[in-house]
């Protein structure tokens, strides 16, 4: 279903503005879009006008949709050769692709990639997150949205309507995601995705002045805002990848809806300060690492894998602060995770508007570690999973942090029910070569308690019995150091050791690797299984309490 009006909603300008142009890029965010827009020429498919394939994991032959669309804006934005004219023929191919049937449940979505069967056929069922990806509406969504403020001039007239065409009908199929319903978990704890939806919806509406959209756009906003401000914190909480994404949608919200009376966009400038308010307390500028807990994260060391915070403090500071160019000579796409890079050049774009939004002080803290160790709290809620606000303690200092979450939740492994990425206990440490030391607790429990002290770390289950374990992810030893590690004596570069507790102090240790070991590997990082059990018939309550020295 196409919308009918859009000729008429093209003839004016949003908001009664003027056409919104993009910015010269800073020198940091010009390095970052260089870079990112030298893979995406690279893998640029011009016979079929996609992007090849480049995601975790690497697929052979097909091509891929969003990355193709992050890519668009690049072409734009740098407006050479033919670029504008390969940008066109991208935007006609996934809008084309896009869904029409208004009676399934993934209508107005974009596919994952164009070659894959007709989802929803006898051949290729519906599985959300897999077949097809209700978040590819809000990453889509909202890029087109910046195609069209920023570069509508560069555009056919038609393109520019086959774009606002797109906007409304993935905006009506988002209004088909309900948190509990048909498997799908947006809630407004869902943080990037809510915050996607809810200011795709806002900017929608406005432009169509569809007043049902547009108040489905403010009770997102509202119910956002009324989670958020329990706590000032996200309830998707410093997730290294996923704080990037919802700093991107709020920028979009304050950037283009900030002068209306949107609720999301009045509210993005400050929601942005408060969020870089304690991301840059956690921010560990000599590790180059966000200290813990994660809510969700794609790996345990930000140098190794892309993760979103690290392309936003590129564009404020410069590649330097978040991967060691002295050390690090490896090419991005060497990295896990790498295929988030393709995002750069839409933050790129946005990244002199949003710096003007920071007060100095964040910078500061993200450049350098102060000359004293110390402690942030907070709170973090993301209901159904939590039964009450998690409470957050870290400590950090320059070579070592300790952070961690104590919750009681309905499930194992936090909002997104998956403890690869939910990691509520977290330890880094710097290493003689610059690489980084991590020892983080995978969860097994739905309820912990967590006492942090500098040098310490005290664990308990509440809710344990004889049959609960401690187990922990424990980073390889860097090359040259003791290979193999049967005891926690053998760990580079800080002594970990047991002071008390009621599990059995001797933990047991196997090794999960690439090509071998116990186990495998957790999204792509090898890994030490350290394990900490109860003694048998033990009527304690399970913990287990650490010390640490450099």
């Amino acid at each position: 279903m196409l919308h009918k009006n859009w000729l008429r909603v093209c003839s004016s300008a949003l908001l009664g503005a003027s056409l919104v142009h993009s910015h010269k890029l800073s020198e940091h965010s010009q390095s970052l879009f260089d870079e990112s827009m030298t893979i995406g020429d690279a893998i640029y498919d011009p016979s079929v006008s996609y992007l090849r394939y480049f995601y975790y994991p690497l697929a052979a032959g097909p091509h891929e949709t969003r990355s193709t669309v992050w890519y668009s804006v690049g072409l734009l934005q740098r407006n050479q050769d033919n670029d504008v004219d390969e940008a066109v023929k991208i935007l006609r191919n996934v809008i084309g692709d896009q869904e029409k049937n208004t009676t399934v449940q993934w209508y107005g979505d974009y596919t994952v990639y164009p070659e894959q069967p007709t989802v929803g056929s006898p051949a290729y069922p519906p599985v959300i997150y897999n077949s097809w990806d209700p978040n590819w509406r809000g990453f889509i969504g909202t890029a087109l949205i910046i195609i069209y403020e920023e570069f509508r001039r560069l555009l056919p007239d038609d393109v520019q309507g086959l774009i606002l065409d797109s906007l409304y009908n993935s905006t009506v199929g988002d209004t088909y995601r309900v948190g509990g319903v048909d498997g799908d978990n947006l809630y407004p704890a869902y943080s990037n995705a809510y915050l996607m939806r809810t200011v795709v919806s806002s900017w929608t509406g406005r432009k169509f002045h569809d007043a049902n959209m547009t108040a489905a756009g403010e009770t997102d906003a509202l119910e956002f805002l009324g989670l958020f401000d329990r706590n000032h914190t996200l309830s998707e909480f410093n997730g290294p990848t996923y704080a990037g994404v919802s700093l991107y949608a709020l920028t979009i919200a304050a950037k283009y809806l900030a002068s209306t009376n949107s609720t999301i966009g009045q509210n993005a400038p400050r929601l942005i300060q408060e969020i870089w308010e304690y991301e840059s307390h956690l921010w560990n500028p000599s590790l180059r690492n966000l200290a813990g807990p994660w809510d969700r994260s794609y790996g345990y060391d930000m140098n190794n894998y892309v993760a979103i915070m690290s392309i936003w403090i590129w564009t404020l500071l410069g590649k330097d602060h978040v991967w060691n160019t002295d050390t690090f000579s490896s090419p991005i796409w060497t990295m896990t995770h790498a295929d988030d890079f393709q995002i750069s050049p839409v933050l790129a774009v946005l990244s002199s508007f949003h710096k003007s939004l920071l007060p100095h002080s964040v910078i500061t803290r993200l450049s350098s570690f102060p000359e004293d160790d110390y402690t942030y709290t907070g709170h973090a809620f993301a209901p159904p999973a939590d039964y009450s606000p998690r409470n957050i303690t870290t400590w950090l200092s320059t070579n070592l942090t300790i952070g961690t979450a104590s919750f009681n939740q309905s499930v194992v492994g936090g909002f997104s029910m998956d403890s690869s990425s939910f990691s509520p206990s977290v330890v880094q440490w710097g290493r003689s070569d610059e690489s980084i030391g991590y020892f983080n607790l995978y969860p097994t429990e739905t309820a912990l308690i967590a006492e942090v002290a500098p040098y310490s770390l005290n664990l308990t289950y509440p809710l344990g019995n004889a049959s609960s374990t401690f187990t922990f992810v424990l980073a390889s030893n860097l090359l040259g150091a003791k290979r193999d590690i049967s005891t926690l004596d053998d760990v580079e570069g800080l002594r970990i050791g047991v002071v008390g507790g009621t599990v059995d102090p001797v933990p047991e240790i196997s090794f999960c690797g690439l090509v071998g070991g116990a186990c495998e590997v957790i999204h792509g990082f090898e890994f030490w299984n350290v394990t900490f059990s109860m003694p048998v018939n033990s009527s304690s309550i399970p913990s287990v309490w650490f010390d640490f020295e450099l």
